[in-house]
């Protein structure tokens, strides 16, 4: 088994080996993973944080040994946590990495960082504190960062800043937690899924005070819930239906 470390600020992940391929999810500095299968120009690649599964260019990220991805695997997750922030490599050359880059891997990478991090569980009146950094993040389908970022990478990254996991789509992330009975039942910082007309569940969003959603919808925003679904005020009709509030934390 082969294993490597993104070690660059945002990759992108791909269903299939090849540059115009569907992009699926995105590879974050610092995420590390095993090597599924390797070509001349692409390597197929499981995600150590969720188990996901995509294609990344060989030159797009470094290898490692297992003993260091059994390291990274053991030790308490550090994170970048402002919107951009720089690393230094030997030659003193800085190369930006987002919000939500991992820092476990710089000694591996000899790359330096000085900015400001967090680590350790967090309690959970700070879901919402972070999801206001993505506040007006234009919607990106596979999308991880404030500079594009889909619903469901969306609440995977806000989860993981307060140091929980979320898997990576919104169909898996509805089959994590305790199901609630009625929004009443809610708090700030629990998730709203949403189903199509064929019952599957194609989006997610972060519950606010007095029933207001935080989501990625074209941009990240916020809107009215209700028993029925996400009101959009901008364009005065419902654009998802509500299936099930899940309890996370």
């Amino acid at each position: 088994m082969q294993y490597g470390i993104c070690n660059l600020s945002i990759v992108p992940l791909r269903f299939e080996a090849a540059d115009a391929s569907e992009l699926v999810s995105q590879v974050i500095y610092g995420d590390f993973f095993k090597v599924l299968e390797k070509r001349k120009k692409w390597s197929k690649i499981r995600l150590d944080f969720d188990g996901y599964e995509g294609w990344i260019d060989n030159k797009q990220y470094q290898e490692i040994t297992e003993s260091d991805f059994k390291k990274l695997q053991t030790s308490i997750p550090v994170y970048a946590l402002d919107l951009v922030e720089f690393i230094q490599n030997t030659k003193k050359e800085l190369f930006p990495i987002p919000l939500g880059a991992s820092l476990n891997g710089l000694q591996i990478l000899n790359h330096e960082h000085d900015g400001n991090t967090v680590k350790y569980v967090q309690q959970k009146e700070n879901i919402l504190n972070t999801a206001f950094f993505y506040l007006n993040a234009p919607y990106l389908w596979g999308g991880k960062t404030p500079f594009g970022i889909d619903c469901s990478g969306f609440t995977q990254m806000v989860y993981k800043l307060n140091g929980y996991k979320l898997l990576r789509d919104a169909s898996q992330q509805a089959t994590q937690g305790e199901a609630l009975s009625f929004i009443e039942e809610s708090e700030p910082g629990d998730l709203a899924f949403f189903d199509n007309a064929d019952g599957n569940i194609i989006h997610v969003g972060i519950i606010m005070k007095d029933n207001y959603i935080i989501h990625a919808h074209g941009k990240v925003r916020i809107d009215r819930l209700d028993h029925t679904g996400i009101y959009n005020n901008d364009l005065k009709t419902h654009t998802h239906k509500l299936r099930v509030i899940k309890k996370i934390i």
